[in-house]
């Protein structure tokens, strides 16, 4: 398998740590970067997520570790297609088959421009399908804008390309979708979100099921407001997970990690992609509470009360990979409710071994 071309993103040229990570980071991405988005013909390749959670949150010795047990997962990274250029992209925008071919056009382009500039352009194009993937295309692209941000290096230059060419080779569009009135918080609106009918069953099946859901800040324009909004989205679905996680352990987490892979994009966007992102990871959660949600919630009550830290090694312990992500994103919150939800997923996911 030759994955010369995808495995050579061009950047600071250099592989020692930056930001984040400590080096560790850098090792576990080139790892991974032989390995393809997706095992058994659809499943998320979460690794290099759950990596670069560890290093942001001072785990970087366990990544490794972590690896060695979530090996048999992953897969060889799939073969090329056909080159994709400017002026064929859009043929190839949503087809899975190409997404080694996505991949090397994004290690191109970032070779040659800024990394910035590049998710500025595709960032408006891949917005609407980041629903491809159960949402792990968005999230994994959060992910890697997160370690660059922390610094630049050729690895984490190289996840990019590997996000957006996973994003744009599973690149799906909700449509038809009908608005239903909301309600003043986006947790009020996340409760009234209709179930989807009964019987249904895979995430694409499921979603093809989403025909209504409750509007929400869709008319919010003002950059910053998008942005306060969008917290207040993480932090109300982060919350939800706690007392409705039971629905659905694993497919449930989603509902939070991605408005919240969203949010931490923003700082690296233009400001006027700050409220089309609202928008989008508004739909993605919502469709996610719509396809996964239980028809009753339970109340939750943490065993006992810990530090973020101490969340966080529970979460690694467990080692489920929703479990470690859902955990980052409530370290993002930072409250007690994140936190407690956090620990609602360790009791209530199945841990990696």
């Amino acid at each position: 398998m030759d994955t010369s071309e995808t495995n050579n993103t061009s950047g600071t040229g250099s592989t020692s740590g930056t930001g984040n990570g400590g080096g560790q980071l850098e090792e576990a991405l080139q790892r991974l970067h032989a390995s393809g988005p997706e095992r058994d013909g659809w499943l998320s390749n979460h690794a290099p997520m759950v990596v670069e959670a560890l290093a942001a949150h001072g785990r970087a010795g366990a990544v490794h570790h972590w690896l060695d047990l979530y090996r048999d997962r992953l897969e060889d990274f799939p073969a090329r297609v056909a080159p994709i250029t400017d002026d064929n992209w859009a043929s190839a925008l949503g087809d899975p088959r190409r997404v080694a071919d996505w991949t090397d056009h994004f290690s191109r382009t970032l070779a040659d421009h800024p990394w910035r500039s590049v998710l500025a352009e595709w960032w408006p194009r891949l917005l609407p399908g980041m629903y491809g993937g159960a949402t792990h295309t968005v999230i994994r692209a959060g992910h890697a804008v997160r370690a660059l941000l922390a610094g630049e290096n050729t690895p984490r230059l190289t996840e990019l390309a590997h996000a957006l060419g996973y994003w744009a080779a599973r690149h799906q569009p909700v449509a038809g979708v009908t608005a239903l009135p909301g309600a003043p918080t986006a947790a009020e609106t996340l409760d009234a979100v209709p179930a989807i009918e009964p019987g249904h069953l895979g995430f694409r099946d499921r979603l093809a099921a989403v025909h209504r859901l409750p509007a929400w800040a869709g008319d919010v324009t003002d950059p910053d407001t998008a942005r306060a909004r969008l917290a207040e989205l993480v932090r109300a679905a982060t919350h939800r997970y706690a007392t409705h996680g039971h629905g659905e352990p694993t497919m449930l987490v989603h509902a939070a990690t991605a408005p919240n892979a969203v949010l931490r994009t923003l700082d690296a966007l233009p400001r006027d992609l700050w409220a089309p992102s609202l928008h989008a990871a508004w739909t993605a959660s919502a469709a996610v509470t719509a396809m996964y949600g239980p028809v009753e919630p339970v109340a939750y009550l943490p065993p006992t009360r810990l530090t973020a830290e101490e969340v966080m090694e529970k979460a690694l312990a467990h080692g489920d990979e929703h479990v470690i992500k859902l955990a980052d994103t409530a370290l993002d919150v930072g409250d007690e409710p994140a936190l407690a939800a956090a620990l609602r997923a360790v009791e209530i996911s199945r841990p990696l071994v």
